[in-house]
This record gives structure tokens, C-alpha cells and sequence, in this order.
């Protein structure tokens, strides 16, 4: 089965088992919308110029959340920074609609339940781990010292600015991640991009972290 780079985050934020967030959700959600940024730049959809996301190609490239994305940047009327994007497409929605994708195709299983009787609460607990082992050995191999390809240096990249390499790979080489995460990127524009987007990830959390607290 193929996933996106989003999906993958998920995929990895949640417990196999118990299905629990492992993640707060002001981790999370930025990491989700930055990982759809950054498949749409690895895919030569967007780019930076002037430091803003501009649209390279506005075709679709056949997956519901990611055309979404594309063509919400494409009908903007105004270029924006790669925070901003970040800002408008994190969301619980866009969170629950990617991991009730999921479920649909037999990745997890959709647990409701009630906390104290009270409280409703869901879990995604793994139904085919076969999808997720495939995207750690992916990783495991990366941070382990092989070359990554595109979409594992951005999936280890995007966990990295959300910090969630600290909570699925716990035992991984900072160095390494943070290697990995600054990019070897074959294109300029695309590291920029990359990193950029990263930075507003990094971004959301802290804003959304601080508005909690304040």
C-alpha cells in the first residue's frame, strides 16, 4: 500500500498497540500539514522564491489531500511564507480525515471509547503493521548510515522538527538526525524549501505551545 509522507507521520505517532498519541497535538498537527508542504516539494509542485511557496505545476498528482493543498497554495491570491501555509493547513480535521484513511484501508482500527465515562476518546491501534515496518526500516536504515532517499529524508526531517524522532526512535543518534535533517538535497531550491518548511513547523509548535501556557 501506498502512503503519503503525512500518513507516514501518523503511521509512527501513534502506540501500535494501545493506538495512543504519542504526540501532543500541537506537535502533531503542524508536522502533519508540513509533511504535505514538503511531499509537494519533493514532488516539484512548490517551491520558495522570496522566501514565499510559489506553485511550480499545479497538476494534481492523484491523492485527495495533497491536490487539496496544492490547489488551496495555487488559488491564493497573495505568495506566503512556508510558516503560514503550515498555520492554515494544520488541523484536527485534516488529521482525523488521513488517519479515518487509514482505517478504511485496513492500516488501523477506529476505537471510540469514553474517558470516566465522560469524555470521548479514540484510539488507531494497528490492524497491518506490515505498512508501518516498512516505513521504520526505511528510516532504521537512513539513521543507521545508508543514504535516504527524498521522501525518508523528509519524513526523518519533519519528525525531527516536531520532535517526534525523540518518541519513535528513541534510541537513534541525534547527530545523525540532525544531519540527515539539514539535507543533502541534490536541488538547491529544494533544500531551501525543505528547510523552510521545517522552520514553520518548528514555529507552530512554539506559538501553539506558548498560547497553552499563556
Amino acid at each position: 500500500m501506498s502512503v503519503t509522507i503525512a500518513e507516514e507521520i501518523l503511521l509512527l505517532a501513534f502506540g501500535e498497540d494501545d493506538g495512543r498519541q504519542l504526540l501532543s497535538t500541537i506537535q502533531l498537527d503542524p508536522a502533519v500539514a508540513g509533511a504535505l508542504l514538503a511531499e509537494l516539494a519533493i514532488s516539484e509542485r512548490i517551491t520558495l522564491r522570496d522566501k514565499k511557496v510559489t506553485v511550480l505545476d499545479p497538476a494534481p498528482l492523484g491523492d485527495d489531500e495533497l491536490d487539496a493543498a496544492l490547489a488551496r497554495i495555487a488559488g491564493s491570491p497573495k505568495e506566503r511564507r512556508p510558516a503560514w501555509w503550515v498555520q492554515q493547513l494544520q488541523s484536527g480535521k485534516l488529521r482525523t480525515r488521513l488517519l479515518t484513511r487509514l482505517a478504511a484501508a485496513g492500516v488501523l482500527a477506529e476505537e471510540r471509547g469514553r474517558v470516566f465515562g465522560v469524555f470521548r476518546t479514540t484510539r488507531w491501534p494497528e490492524l497491518d503493521g506490515s505498512v508501518e515496518s516498512r516505513v521504520r526500516e526505511r528510516v532504521a536504515g537512513a539513521l543507521g548510515g545508508a543514504e535516504p532517499d527524498p521522501r525518508t529524508a523528509v519524513l526523518i526531517a519533519v519528525m525531527h522538527a516536531a520532535k517526534l524522532d525523540r518518541k519513535a526512535f528513541p534510541g537513534a543518534d541525534k547527530g545523525r538526525v540532525k544531519e540527515i535533517a539539514a539535507g543533502a538535497w541534490e536541488a538547491e531550491a529544494v533544500a531551501q524549501t525543505i528547510a523552510a518548511i521545517n522552520a514553520g513547523i518548528s514555529i507552530a509548535v512554539t506559538t501553539a505551545a506558548i498560547t497553552a501556557t499563556g
